[in-house]
């Protein structure tokens, strides 16, 4: 029961402390005179992979590897089939020409190269599969890339309407406290909530992989859901594809790219099928857009999408 408590209290202690993160670091952001589009391509975009990030960190140091992996991949799984599933189902969802032919096979590049550098015994012959400390590097320099095509497209004015964020101001001292609360809640949320999900998993006889694809990837990506799904209600869709590829080429490039500079993680050879999954999502997606609603993603695609997620979902549970 303590192992439940640690992993629910654990993942809304994470969710909350990210929040205060980004309202702190905003509001000071905002004191020096940074411009709210920059800061919501920085700090809030940081403060959205937190959740993931804080996870990641605490399994890599705690040998959890299949955790940290299996969280990155199954977030982005659930961000395409789950989310935007959810989101076009309320309302279909329209996609932006930079999103349909930049961002979305940027996303699936992530992964193909991400499946590159993880297989060392398929490509290199080697002994072993590590995602090495020069691997880490790696993925953030691509991330850097990514962030200069974002400055880039913010400068002229070609993101969608919604990415520019209204931050609010606050007194420095209440800035202080959201930065060190948000800091300190996302250490023991991390800790706690890993503490837990390996402890369920040896008790319920599950891999650390299959709690990483399932509890905790959709743990860390509520946030994500629950403005998808908001959005949606309030018939503004738009945004909500740019956030979720957004989010999930940070997954890869800048919070398993972070994680392997500090701790290298090894790969798990079974962890192929989800990447295999989470590269489908990505075409999935694409096709959705050049085929059927071209530049809408319907409600009957939006249906497929968590019907696909559900069948994901059990095979994990029962292979």
């Amino acid at each position: 029961m303590l192992n439940f408590i640690f992993l629910i209290g654990g993942t809304a202690l994470i969710i909350f402390s990210a929040g205060w993160l980004v309202n702190g670091a905003s509001a000071v952001a905002k004191k020096f005179g940074i411009n709210d589009l920059v800061i919501g391509l920085t700090i809030v975009a940081f403060g959205t992979s937190a959740p993931e990030l804080t996870v990641n960190i605490f399994s890599a140091l705690k040998g959890s590897t299949d955790i940290a992996i299996g969280n990155v991949l199954g977030s982005n799984i659930s961000n395409i089939f789950l989310i935007v599933g959810v989101a076009a189902v309320i309302y279909p969802i329209h996609i932006h020409h930079n999103t349909k032919w930049k961002e979305i096979p940027f996303s699936l590049l992530a992964i193909i190269i991400l499946g590159i550098l993880a297989n060392d015994i398929l490509i290199d012959k080697g002994n072993s599969n590590l995602i090495s400390r020069s691997d880490g590097f790696i993925l953030l320099s691509f991330l850097i890339i990514f962030l200069i095509y974002t400055f880039g497209i913010a400068k002229h004015g070609n993101l969608s309407a919604g990415t520019e964020e209204h931050i609010q101001e606050l007194p420095f001292w209440k800035s202080l406290f959201f930065i060190i609360a948000g800091l300190t809640g996302l250490y023991f949320g991390g800790k706690y909530l890993i503490d837990g999900a390996v402890n369920i998993a040896k008790l319920l006889g599950m891999s650390e992989r299959v709690i990483g694809l399932t509890i905790i990837a959709v743990g860390t990506s509520l946030p994500e859901l629950a403005t998808s799904i908001v959005a949606a209600r309030k018939k503004k869709p738009d945004i909500i594809i740019g956030n979720i590829i957004g989010s999930n080429i940070f997954n890869v490039f800048f919070i398993l790219g972070t994680t392997a500079t500090i701790s290298p993680l090894p790969f798990n050879a079974q962890i192929n099928f989800d990447l295999i999954i989470a590269g489908i999502a990505s075409v999935l997606l694409f096709l959705t857009t050049i085929l059927i609603g071209k530049k809408i993603i319907t409600r009957t695609e939006g249906i497929l999408f968590l019907i696909i997620y559900v069948s994901y979902i059990t095979y994990s549970v029962i292979s």
